[in-house]
């Protein structure tokens, strides 16, 4: 199955953390969902596939990968050409956005979009001590902690602090305090996690990362929603 992952030259040992988390949008997934479509007679896309820059995907990108997949626009429901569809029928003959992007519901669809953070510091939390914003989490016992890039100016969304888990490597970790701006605490225990290791806050579930699905449950948000709000507002790259 074709992945959103950049791949292992993103991590490279001994590479300088970068400073911002990324939202990496596959451009094979996003082709592999538009073809999936097209088997089943789909050829045109809706407009609102391009609303809010693609949802966060950058609509340039989607735009080039679905004129190569074969598809065209719907016409305007505000200006339809003559002789076309009604615009209601062409709706619904046009690839859905959850489709194209391969949203948790869209199944089996690709997820094409890939949030990505790093490493920036390792330390040792003693119980009793605090993390980020107000010290509204305190350590119950000796533990060890991340400081890893992404907060809520990035689409990091500050409910996410103390409520779901990002993948360092083959585990899970939670996120734990407050979410700040740029960054936020990650609680590794005795993982081996160093300085500038690859943290995944979601991706793709069937390769045992975690799913965007788990913000949308504990923010009240859309998938949708946090998507767009990730792809607008972390450093966005394409991957192949």
């Amino acid at each position: 199955m074709s992945s959103p992952d950049p791949g292992p030259d993103v991590w490279a040992e001994g590479a300088a953390p970068l400073s911002s988390p990324v939202a990496w949008i596959s451009r094979a997934a996003l082709a592999a969902n538009a073809r999936a479509a097209r088997s089943e007679g789909i050829r045109l896309f809706s407009p609102a596939v391009m609303a809010a820059d693609a949802w966060g995907h950058g609509a340039d990108l989607v735009a080039e990968v679905l004129a190569a997949e074969g598809f065209s626009a719907a016409g305007d429901p505000g200006t339809p050409a003559a002789g076309a569809e009604p615009p209601i029928a062409q709706r619904r003959a046009a690839i859905a956005p959850e489709t194209l992007f391969g949203l948790p519901d869209a199944r089996p669809a690709q997820p094409a979009m890939r949030m990505t953070g790093t490493v920036l510091s390792v330390k040792d939390l003693r119980a009793g001590e605090g993390v980020s914003y107000g010290y509204a989490y305190r350590a119950p016992a000796d533990t060890r902690v991340a400081l890893v890039t992404g907060g809520y100016a990035q689409g990091i969304v500050r409910a996410l602090g103390g409520a779901v888990e990002v993948a360092i490597g083959a585990r899970r970790h939670p996120i734990i305090g407050r979410v700040a701006m740029d960054v936020c605490v990650v609680e590794i225990r005795d993982a081996a996690v160093r300085r500038g290791d690859g943290v995944v806050f979601f991706g793709d579930p069937a390769r045992g990362e975690p799913s965007v699905r788990d913000w949308a449950r504990v923010t009240a948000m859309s998938v949708m929603e946090l998507i767009t709000t990730a792809g607008l507002r972390a450093v966005r790259q394409v991957a192949p």
